[in-house]
């Protein structure tokens, strides 16, 4: 497949960043089936998630 010149780079990195970043939250299992009801408590799921990632970096 052919690749348009015009192509804007770091748009496509940044793009790529959040697609793995998403990837990598749905590995947490809690996240992935949605076990909390209420919207509060799912937010903080998926902080916790987002700093046990970046934790391990």
């Amino acid at each position: 497949e052919h690749l348009n010149v015009d192509t804007d780079w770091y748009l496509y990195k940044i793009r790529h960043l959040v697609e793995n970043a998403f990837a990598r939250l749905k590995h947490f299992r809690a996240l992935a089936t949605r076990y909390d009801k209420l919207k509060r408590n799912y937010e903080s799921t998926v902080s916790l998630a987002c700093a046990l990632i970046w934790l391990k970096l």
